[in-house]
């Protein structure tokens, strides 16, 4: 049984392919400010804001996977990564024996005290000094909405393991 695709109107055409270049230019600008100004990528800076956001500075591997929605494989190699240069540490779960726990270290949270500011900068004049007070809030509410109906397809997705941050 074949259906017809139900194409994008003209607008719905307008705002996708907005959205596809704004959120590449957007990622590769705040990727180059990092690097630039921290030598560290928007990854990088993502996992130890996470972390610096967390109770005691300390996450669950796989919790911390699920936030940055990467493979538990991917954070495990930027954790040891990072722990090598001594931003973040890990260790063993008391809680659970099997499970690992990622901890932001002194030289991790003094690093993005000083690389805060500057990222904080960039998203601000490249995104929020461009909008309106109300535009801001229509983007949250447009986020969110998305956010939600992603959440909500990948709690029926018939295979769990095809979510990128429950894969090892």
């Amino acid at each position: 049984m074949s259906t017809t695709p139900r194409w994008l109107n003209a607008d719905e055409r307008r705002a996708w392919l907005a959205y596809v270049e704004f959120s590449t230019l957007l990622s590769d600008h705040l990727n180059r400010q990092l690097r630039r100004d921290a030598g560290m990528t928007h990854a990088d800076y993502s996992l130890l804001a996470h972390l610096s956001m967390a109770p005691e500075n300390t996450l669950g591997m796989s919790d911390l996977a699920q936030r940055l929605k990467i493979t538990r494989s991917r954070l495990t190699h930027a954790v040891s990564r990072l722990r090598d240069i001594g931003l973040v540490d890990r260790r063993e779960d008391p809680a659970d024996g099997r499970g690992q726990l990622a901890c932001l270290t002194d030289a991790g949270r003094s690093l993005l005290e000083k690389v805060a500011p500057g990222h904080v900068e960039a998203v601000r004049r490249t995104v929020f000094d461009v909008l309106t007070p109300e535009q801001v809030r229509q983007f949250a509410e447009i986020g969110e909405a998305i956010s939600d109906a992603l959440h909500r397809a990948e709690s029926i997705e018939a295979d769990p393991a095809a979510l990128p941050w429950r894969r090892r």
